[in-house]
């Protein structure tokens, strides 16, 4: 591509991305202006303005014949992701959306893996544990994940270790396999600091010390969220999520008052 898309996406605003990959689209030829367009697309789906997004790809379906691997396997993602994604509501997965994306994910990951497109076959895998929800699914997906990540020369694929390695977390608390979780949990914090984004350490502290709880290691857990407190404070950026772990922990130590305190805290910096 002559377009770098990830300089061009702001995911915390789709709209001001639309804006940006609208311009690029202006001066661009090629399989750039189809990639373009299904950026758009997702920008749209992350509003939840899922036909909308898939008209939008709909219209591109036609130049997919000739259009190179990358093109192809960043259609058939975004068409997935307007079927299945974290902008659904969960209620609202049914069987014939679930085959949709899986079928799109697939196809995804296939052009993306024959075309040694490291990063973009995670983010395929990534999305295919949004269909198959079950533990033991989501475990194998980001083992797979993991497995191109760690084997890739490639920056972008090895950008996504710390990601994985969180999902692995969950997957394995899912089978209760908390030991094994604790351990991807803590290399994700170890990743996400040797990145230097701050926002992405307090969430990775949360995870260990979340996880740190649920191993009856109140003590250790107790002094993590007790931190991000501090932190969610000092920043004027209280996190409902922080007290609802030092609820549970005080809860545990039956410091009944201070966990009745903390359920109050997250109560209230919800907004109920």
């Amino acid at each position: 591509m002559a377009v770098d898309i990830t300089a061009l996406w702001s995911f915390k605003d789709p709209a001001a991305s639309e804006l940006r990959f609208r311009q690029a689209l202006a001066t661009s030829t090629g399989d750039d202006r189809i990639i373009l367009q299904t950026q758009i697309a997702r920008t749209h789906g992350m509003r939840k303005q899922f036909e909308l997004a898939r008209q939008v790809l709909r219209e591109l379906e036609p130049q997919l014949v000739t259009a190179g691997p990358e093109a192809n396997a960043r259609f058939w993602l975004e068409w997935g992701r307007t079927w299945a994604s974290a902008s659904h509501p969960k209620a609202s997965s049914n069987h014939h959306d679930i085959i949709q994306a899986r079928d799109a994910f697939e196809r995804s990951l296939g052009l993306a893996k024959t075309a040694r497109m490291d990063s973009l076959a995670i983010d395929a895998i990534h999305m295919l544990a949004f269909v198959d929800t079950d533990p033991p699914s989501q475990l194998k997906w980001a083992q797979l994940a993991l497995d191109i990540s760690l084997s890739s020369t490639q920056v972008a694929a090895r950008a996504w270790e710390a990601s994985i390695r969180n999902n692995l977390g969950m997957a394995l608390t899912g089978l209760s396999r908390l030991p094994e979780a604790l351990a991807q949990f803590e290399q994700a914090l170890t990743l996400r600091r040797a990145a230097g984004k701050a926002g992405d350490v307090v969430v990775a502290r949360w995870m260990v010390a979340w996880t740190l709880r649920l191993l009856n290691r109140v003590d250790e857990a107790l002094g993590i969220q007790l931190d991000l407190e501090a932190i969610g404070e000092s920043s004027k950026s209280p996190d409902p999520h922080v007290m609802d772990e030092l609820a549970e922990l005080y809860a545990a130590l039956a410091n009944d008052t201070r966990a009745a305190a903390y359920r109050a805290r997250a109560k209230q910096l919800r907004g109920h």
